[in-house]
Formats: structure tokens, sequence, C-alpha cells
């Protein structure tokens, strides 16, 4: 089933509604065509050739028009100007010419003209909609189809009442049209705007926090170096005159430089320490703000030793970053069991591939190896409309000794 709908898992949010509008507004165009065909199609004598021609003709512009005005409004393409102006010409000529043909008994004998008439208007403005930006100028077309409908009709030589009748008509469902298509499209840029939002939140975020190490770095060493460039210095200058004083400069540049050296490695260690109690805090507090029911249950983690802790921190970080970046998910539920092992597990759910970044992506890559040092394990699992994720660490094993398990702290 997942294989069957996988085109539409694919696809982000925002290019969901797009296709759905689309689709929306295509169904138009082939409603357009029943009805209207529908309506020529009562006759007494049978449908007219040549209308039915002009009525598909209108609705494969109209189709046209609105593929292309949607890609105008979302700033892919230039205005359509010209399907613009044939579509009105053909909308208010077609009804024109089924106006003229209604006393025509051998031709339109049996069909509800008002049914052609108000149908080319409404769904010729419902398409013309789209390549006008604006509610001033989507009304002012509305208003402008009413009294061109009213002037159709007094040139055509209609009664009062009657053209009166058809300018109403005209007024209602093209006004019921544009709206619709107006509110379709509003929806579409909201929901394109929100998209990116959220996607330049995430760079802000990073963005500040590279900023934050970077200014943690700078408070660290900007003295220090400035006192061993100013202490070398001094050195090489007694160290030329054969001052025996050289000697106890660069021995002091050599403990500025060791301490300095230490200080990064604290401000390294602090960088990459996750607390898995604030971890668990803030991913359920941003799970709540982007809409999602986000709810922690079993252990909260707080006696488990340092390590471990830091480790499954990272995990929870990950994951809740993936369920924001990745899917589309309603739910996410985080649950942490101690017992001979640490085991903490991630469910939401999101589509199955978008959810984490699919199975196999570079940051569950890295959270295996950052577990793989404390002899833990990571699965990740994609069911149908669902994510789960399980990390496990043993709480009592031998020693790790390797070099990598040695070295997986930052040296500087």
């Amino acid at each position: 089933m997942v294989s069957l709908t996988g085109w539409w898992h694919r696809r982000s949010g925002p290019a969901r509604i797009e296709l759905y509008t689309r689709s929306t507004f295509h169904f138009l165009s082939l409603a357009e065509m029943a009805i209207l065909g529908a309506s020529l199609a009562s006759g007494v004598a049978g449908p007219w050739p040549g209308l039915l021609a002009l009525v598909a003709v209108h609705a494969a512009l109209c189709a046209v028009l609105q593929a292309r005005g949607l890609d105008w409004l979302l700033g892919r393409r230039e205005r359509p100007v010209g399907l613009l102006t044939a579509v009105a010409a053909l909308s208010v000529g077609g009804a024109a010419t089924a106006l003229a043909l209604r006393s025509d008994s051998s031709v339109l004998s049996g069909v509800d003209v008002s049914v052609l008439v108000v149908g080319l208007f409404t769904f010729g403005l419902g398409a013309m909609a789209l390549a006008i930006r604006g509610i001033r100028p989507r009304l002012y077309s509305v208003l402008g189809a009413a009294v061109g409908m009213a002037a159709v009709c007094a040139l055509l030589g209609l009664p009062g009442p009657t053209a009166a009748g058809f300018a109403a008509a005209v007024l209602v469902t093209s006004g019921v049209m544009v709206l619709t298509s107006g509110c379709a499209v509003w929806l579409l840029n909201v929901v394109r705007e929100l998209d990116a939002a959220r996607e330049l939140q995430s760079q802000l975020a990073v963005a500040e926090e590279r900023l934050r190490f970077g200014r943690d770095l700078h408070d660290v060493m900007g003295r220090n170096l400035a006192v061993i460039a100013l202490k070398s210095e001094l050195a090489v200058q007694l160290a030329r005159r054969g001052r025996p004083e050289a000697v106890e400069q660069m021995i002091e540049v050599q403990r500025i430089a060791r301490e300095s050296q230490h200080e990064v490695r604290e401000v390294v260690r602090g960088y990459r320490k996750a607390d898995l109690a604030v971890e668990l805090a803030g991913a359920l507090s941003v799970l709540h703000a982007a809409g999602i029911d986000g709810t922690a249950e079993g252990d909260d983690g707080s006696a488990l030793p340092p390590e471990v802790q830091n480790a499954l921190g990272w995990v929870v970080r990950e994951a809740t970053t993936n369920v924001l970046r990745h899917s589309e998910a309603r739910r996410c539920t985080i649950r942490l069991s101690t017992g001979a092992s640490a085991v903490l597990s991630v469910d939401n759910d999101g589509e199955p591939e978008a959810a984490a970044g699919g199975t196999s992506g570079s940051g569950l890559n890295g959270l295996r190896e950052r577990l793989a040092t404390l002899g833990g394990t990571l699965d990740a699992e994609s069911l149908a409309g669902a994510f789960h994720l399980t990390a496990a660490v043993p709480l009592s094993r031998p020693e790790v000794s390797s070099p990598i398990a040695q070295q997986s702290g930052l040296v500087v």
C-alpha cells in the first residue's frame, strides 16, 4: 500500500496543497463540460455541434489559464495576458451567441439558455481570477461581467427584467466562483509562507548556535592569545639581548598555552554535551509549539550514568529535529525504560520515509557511532504511516578501551 501511495507521501505539505489546488481547478473544467454539455443535450433537436465545440474550447482554455495563472501567482512564469484575453472574449462571445439563438427553435429548442450563458461567464471568471492579483481587481472583474451581461442583453433587445435577471445571476455565481478561487490561492500562499518561515527558523537557529559557539571560543581564546603573542615578542627581544629572562617568558607562554588548550576542551565538551532531562523537556516544548501532540513516558533518566544520559540526549535531539523537519506527524511519543539496558524509543505517525530522513540517514549513522562507543545500538523501522526509533545502551558492560573510545572526546 505504501508503494502505491509513495508519490503522495514523498511530497511536502506545500506540494500536496498545490497538487490538491490544481486538481480542484482542473475538476472545475470537467464540471463545466458536464454541466453545459448536459444543458445543450437537453434540447428537443439535440445538441448543436457548434455550441458544443464552443463549450469544449472554452473549458480547455480555462484549464490552461488556471494552470498558467497559478504559476504566475506563485512567481514561476509571466502573466498569461493572451490567455486571459482569449477566455474573456470567448465567454462574452459565447454568451452573446447563445442569447442571439435563444429564439431560434431549430437550434436551441428546449435548451435552458440561462444555464449556458451564466455558466460561460461563471467558469470563465473563475479561471480569469487566477490571472488577476488583488481583491479589488477581482471584485471589479465580477462587477464588470455583470454590467457586460446587462449590456449584451440590451444590445440584443431583451426586456429589462430579463436583462436584470441575467446580470444578477452572473453577479452572484461569478462572485462565488471568484471568491472560491481566490481563497484557494490564498491558502496555498499561506502554506508556502509558513513552510518557508519554518525552514528559515531552522537556519536561524543553526546560525545562532554557531555565533554562540564562536563567541564562547572568542571569550576563552581572545585574551590568552593576545598575552601569548605579547610574551613571545618579549621573549624574542630578551633572547636577542642575551637576557636569561627570555626563558622565564617562554615558560609562561607554555603555561598559558596549556591553560588555553584545557579551556577550549571544556568549551567543546560543553557544546557537545546533551543532558537527557533537558533534552526531553525541550523536545516536548518544541513539539507542542509545532502543533504536535508530544508525550514522554517511563523513566526520567535522572539515575542513569552521565555518559548514557549524554548519548540518549543526542538521540532525543536528533529524533525531534527529524520529526519537525521531515514529517507531517500529529503525534510523537518518547518512552524511556531502564533495566539491564536503558532503552529509549521514539514513535511518531509521520510519513514512513520522511519521518527521520529514512532509516539510514547521516544523522542516524552519527547516532549509531555515538552509541557504539558505549556498546549501544540504534534501530529505525518504517511502518505504514508511522516511524519507530529505538536506542538501547547496556548499563552493565565491560570497560571499553579501544582507541576510538579513548578518543571519543575532542582533542585540541
